[in-house]
């Protein structure tokens, strides 16, 4: 028989492989297991029939809005806080952080190991057969300069942290489900008052057509009536496509897909008697001790403070106990004995490169990052407080001003139509009296929301926003 040359089979193996890891359009790389790149800048990228991961699928528990039935705020937070991904990342990222905890406080108990072994040597006296086991061994640390309660007390801390960050994750999305429910309800008191506008145009239209088939009045007014009707129509067209971009924000904080229906209630008219008699300065100190966020900085920093503690401990001798017990067989498993050991260990660290200084140096500067980052999350919060007090003041003043520019708005509108129809007065008179009626009512139903989304800003900045303090219209 006769056999190949050897360059002949590297050159065939080479072949097989060029032609395995041709793909059209994408370079293959035989380590990247069919995905490639691209074979140009210019060319798109090819996946392979195995490139799309499954989709993931909602939790078990997800909570679905019920259908039909007009969704009060309070029922929306909840659904928010039960399905949102933010509040369920938060919650699993602090009992990661448990976890961890009994993890790091493992090192206040000792370890115990079973072990066994077989070993079959071959020597020129012939062959020995040696079995040891089982045996148990067992490691305890007695002392270490504190590294191992700073370590636990490390762990602790962050714990803290991440509790604190999931209350402020609440916070967080209790203000965007308020925030997205109120101009979703600001959109829909929008449109009422836009499809009163269009009846009002609607009506001037009417008026314009009767008084030109009279002979009183010229095409020119038709024309402008025809007109102003429009661009009411297109308001309204506007504001019908932000409230259906509304409705999917608020479905998507629910956790819940942008499509899923629902039903909300309408912008109350009355505001409720919810007065803020606290100074701002109080307001503020308030808030330095009620926000979650500013608590977490801190948590941090005292964690950074225990891991100081850890690293410096590190380069610190250490004593432990010891022992071990077991069996030995010997010659085919016919000789046994039960050796058992006990003692004390030290270890020195004496030079290791000046790790330890420079592992303590970076330990104290990530102390004094989180010192600094804690310190301007409290600037932060005043001017957070600060702002949404002024806010809140505003707010409370504007309602009642578009109250009166929507009563004076109303009255000329009813005085101008009166006018026109005496033949006193004329269509541009008329049309500039209804937009600014249109204006008006746009302005006061801004007004009541803004009041709304204030009252929430605040309480949030103050740390004091949970389901029971929304605030709710009569």
């Amino acid at each position: 028989m006769r056999t190949q040359p050897f360059p002949s089979l590297i050159l065939l193996f080479l072949a097989a492989s060029c032609a395995s890891i041709h793909n059209i359009g994408n370079v293959v790389d035989p380590v990247s297991h069919g995905a490639g790149t691209p074979a140009s800048p210019a060319t798109a990228w090819t996946p392979p029939a195995n490139a799309i991961p499954p989709r993931v699928p909602p939790p078990n528990d997800l909570v679905l809005p019920p259908a039909g039935v007009p969704l009060e705020l309070a029922q929306v937070i909840d659904l928010a806080l039960s399905n949102n991904p933010a509040t369920r990342t938060t919650w699993l990222e602090a009992r990661l952080a448990e976890a961890n905890l009994g993890s790091v406080r493992s090192a206040y108990l000792p370890t115990v190991d079973l072990g066994a072994s077989l070993t079959r040597a071959h020597a020129t006296t012939g062959t020995a057969t040696t079995l040891s086991g089982p045996n148990l061994s067992l490691d305890y640390l007695l002392f270490d300069f504190g590294g191992r309660n700073a370590a636990a007390e490390a762990a602790r801390q962050t714990l803290i942290a991440s509790g604190f960050t999931h209350n402020q994750t609440i916070q967080d999305v209790i203000l965007s489900v308020e925030q997205a429910y109120y101009d979703y309800l600001d959109a829909k008191a929008l449109l009422t008052a836009q499809e009163a506008t269009i009846k009002e145009r609607q009506t001037s239209l009417d008026s314009a057509d009767a008084r030109h088939r009279a002979g009183v009045a010229t095409i020119a007014d038709v024309l402008q009536a025809r007109t102003a009707l429009s661009q009411a129509k297109l308001t309204y067209e506007t504001i019908e496509g932000n409230l259906r971009r509304l409705q999917g924000t608020i479905a998507t904080l629910m956790g819940v897909p942008a499509s899923t229906p629902f039903v909300a209630g309408d912008l109350p008219q009355d505001l409720p008697a919810q007065q803020v008699s606290d100074a701002v300065e109080s307001l503020m100190t308030r808030a330095v001790t009620e926000r979650p966020d500013l608590a977490a900085a801190r948590a941090e920093v005292e964690r950074a403070r225990q891991r100081v503690q850890v690293v410096r401990a590190e380069g610190l001798p250490s004593v432990g106990v010891g022992a071990s017990v077991g069996n030995i067989f010997t010659n085919g498993l016919n000789n046994r004995f039960t050796p058992y050991s006990a003692g004390i260990s030290l270890r020195v660290p004496l030079f290791t490169g000046f790790k330890n200084t420079y592992d303590i140096r970076a330990a104290q500067i990530e102390t004094q990052l989180a010192a600094e980052n804690a310190r301007n999350v409290e600037q932060q919060v005043g001017l957070q407080v600060w702002t949404s007090y002024y806010a809140l003041q505003t707010a409370m003043q504007r309602v009642a001003t578009s109250r009166d520019l929507l009563r004076d708005a109303t009255e000329s509108v009813d005085v101008a139509m009166g006018r026109y129809r005496a033949g006193i007065g004329n269509i541009l008179d008329l049309l500039t009296a209804q937009a600014a009626l249109e204006n008006a009512r746009a302005e006061e139903v801004q007004a009541r929301t803004d009041w709304f989304l204030s009252v929430a800003q605040l309480a949030h900045d103050t740390g004091t926003l949970t389901r029971a303090a929304a605030p709710q219209g009569k």
